[in-house]
């Protein structure tokens, strides 16, 4: 559910309220009561991290990203004859498994 800005042009109250997408716009003003009160176009919803907040290992090292970039062109040309042979390998397992 989200919180709703509202404003009244007749005290000037300003507050936050939350309200479910479905419920009908305020209208009176808690405060002095008159039917003033409109609702602010906001920016939008936030992201709401919970928890205790975030960790320098919650990263990867910067030696980690340089050996994953030198492996990336190994893993890409091993990959397409990789995928046929393990692809093969399991269907063999698969099948013999079946036949005991």
């Amino acid at each position: 559910m989200p919180t709703y800005d509202y404003v009244c042009d007749g005290c000037g109250h300003a507050f936050e309220l939350f309200q479910s997408m479905t419920d009908s716009v305020k209208r009176t003003c808690p405060k002095c009561k008159k039917k003033k009160l409109r609702r602010l176009i906001g920016a939008g919803g936030a992201i709401v991290f919970k928890g205790s907040g975030f960790y320098q290992t919650d990263y990867r090292s910067d030696s980690y990203k340089k050996g994953a970039a030198a492996d990336a062109p190994a893993k890409s040309e091993g990959s397409t004859g990789g995928g046929k042979d393990s692809g093969g390998g399991a269907s063999g397992k698969g099948s013999g498994g079946g036949k005991d």
